[in-house]
């Protein structure tokens, strides 16, 4: 099973590791600072560095319980030791964007009740669906200006994990449509002091001051009570 060093520290952009098996150019470690697809957030990149060498880490996924990592070239072996260097760049824009995706749902379930039944978090643009039968622009427009305000008070955030039975009765923490990942004993929540919790295994900031500013860009139609929002951050 590979140690997911970013749920701890989202902010690790370098760590050694164990090379526990190989296949062509997939590698799997005993430990990862690279966050797999998946959860809405697409994956983390980067490189691992075997004694000078350079392998280019393009892709990470989910593999069972471990991570496998692909990477530009063939030539890293089993038990092979590496230093693993995350592209930060992209890594902080994801934080931030995932983080920024927290405060507009958080401020949408507040103000009318939505539940998210989608997303997908990239680097230029974010979208989210929610289960709302309807909205217009000037709420629209009302619900980011309130998501900015949230942003500027600078509200700190916190990660940690509770048990399933304990998660499973706290009302507020039922954002998504499909309720609580399942399998899953220990829920992670990302907890945003005084405004918003959710379950959530993604990468995020320390403070909402760190998101900077969300754009609203536009939103569609997607079938009945389903209604996607797309936003940037400026």
């Amino acid at each position: 099973m590979t140690e997911l060093l970013f749920m701890d520290d989202c902010y690790l952009k370098e760590a050694d590791a164990l090379v526990k098996s190989v296949a062509e150019k997939f590698i799997v470690l005993d430990k990862s600072i690279f966050y797999p697809n998946g959860g809405g957030q697409p994956s983390d990149t980067g490189k691992l560095i075997r004694e000078g060498e350079e392998f280019n880490v393009v892709f990470a996924k989910k593999l069972g319980s471990d991570i496998s990592l692909e990477v530009d070239k063939e030539g890293l072996r089993e038990g092979d030791q590496v230093r693993q260097v995350l592209d930060w760049n992209r890594r902080f824009r994801l934080m931030r964007m995932h983080t920024a995706a927290h405060i507009v749902s958080g401020v949408f379930h507040k103000e009318s009740g939505a539940k998210i039944t989608g997303n997908q978090i990239d680097i230029e643009k974010t979208r989210i669906d929610f289960d709302l039968e309807s909205f217009d622009r000037e709420k629209i427009d009302d619900y980011i200006a309130k998501s900015n305000e949230i942003i500027e008070k600078d509200l700190p955030i916190k990660i940690y994990s509770m048990p399933r039975l304990e998660a499973e009765k706290d009302e507020s923490l039922a954002r998504l449509a499909k309720g609580l990942p399942e399998g899953i004993q220990e829920i992670r929540i990302v907890d945003i002091e005084g405004f918003d919790r959710q379950a959530d295994g993604g990468t995020h900031v320390k403070s909402t001051g760190e998101v900077g500013k969300i754009k609203f860009l536009k939103a569609d139609n997607k079938g009945a009570a389903r209604r996607r929002v797309y936003f940037k951050l400026e």
